[in-house]
């Protein structure tokens, strides 16, 4: 729980059409049972969408933050939050609390089953990447089970920029920290050097805040954006067959 004492929600800055807004008024009826799921195709995507991750974690806390305590017997709770490796596993996120380490979950780079694991794992909040739209295959059981359940959709880029974006949100200090940290962490995991990420980052700050911009889309939008292929892959075809 690194960040409960050191980051609070007034730490962020919301804007929705260039108008300061709330946290709830991005996400409307937010609660402490929501559970996010980010969808991240490439090495360290997910810093695009750390404010609105770091953000989601911090407002999480604010529902426990007076019972939280590390003692025996205490509350000790992380939000059930998910980031979705297309491929593999493209950062480690334990600095930015997604923890234990089952949330970060690889799937194969076929629709069905990225979103089979995104439904698997109740997801009401659905963040993926900002690319065009492909025209997948899925069970429809699979695409009425996301509709009845999840009820907001935004599109973030790696870049932490996307185009024609409705949302902005300006980070803190702190938050960048533990986004620094996850690039040390995670070393491992891709060719970039922390310092060449960190450079990337630099040219999000204005006046002296980094700031990423996000949209607002549909749920059908959402879901054809989960992946650049239309699949059906290995697994999906093979659930085809027996139909």
């Amino acid at each position: 729980m690194h960040t409960t004492k050191v980051i609070g929600i007034d730490d962020f800055e919301f804007k929705i059409n260039d108008v300061k807004c709330s946290f709830e008024e991005l996400l409307p009826g937010f609660h402490q049972y929501d559970r996010i799921g980010i969808v991240v195709r490439e090495p360290a995507g997910s810093a695009g969408a750390s404010a609105l991750l770091m953000a989601a974690v911090t407002r999480f806390y604010d529902f426990y933050r007076q019972d939280l305590t590390d003692e025996e017997g205490g509350l000790r709770i992380y939000p059930d939050y998910f980031i979705f490796h297309v491929g593999k596993q493209h950062l480690d996120h334990y600095w930015m609390d997604i923890w234990p380490p089952h949330k970060e979950v690889i799937v194969e780079d076929d629709p069905e089953q990225i979103l089979e694991a995104i439904n698997d794992r109740g997801i009401t909040r659905l963040i993926v990447e900002d690319i065009k739209p492909v025209h997948a295959t899925f069970l429809q059981e699979t695409i009425s089970s996301a509709q009845q359940r999840i009820v907001s959709a935004i599109a973030y880029s790696p870049s932490g920029r996307v185009h024609f974006g409705d949302v902005s949100i300006a980070s803190c200090p702190a938050a960048e920290r533990f986004v620094f940290d996850s690039f040390n962490r995670s070393k491992k995991l891709f060719q970039q050097t922390a310092a060449q990420l960190k450079q990337k980052r630099e040219n999000l700050f204005v006046n002296g805040r980094v700031i990423e911009t996000y949209r607002r889309i549909p749920l059908t939008d959402a879901l054809y954006m989960l992946t650049r292929s239309n699949g059906p892959g290995f697994t999906t075809s093979r659930y085809l067959s027996l139909l």
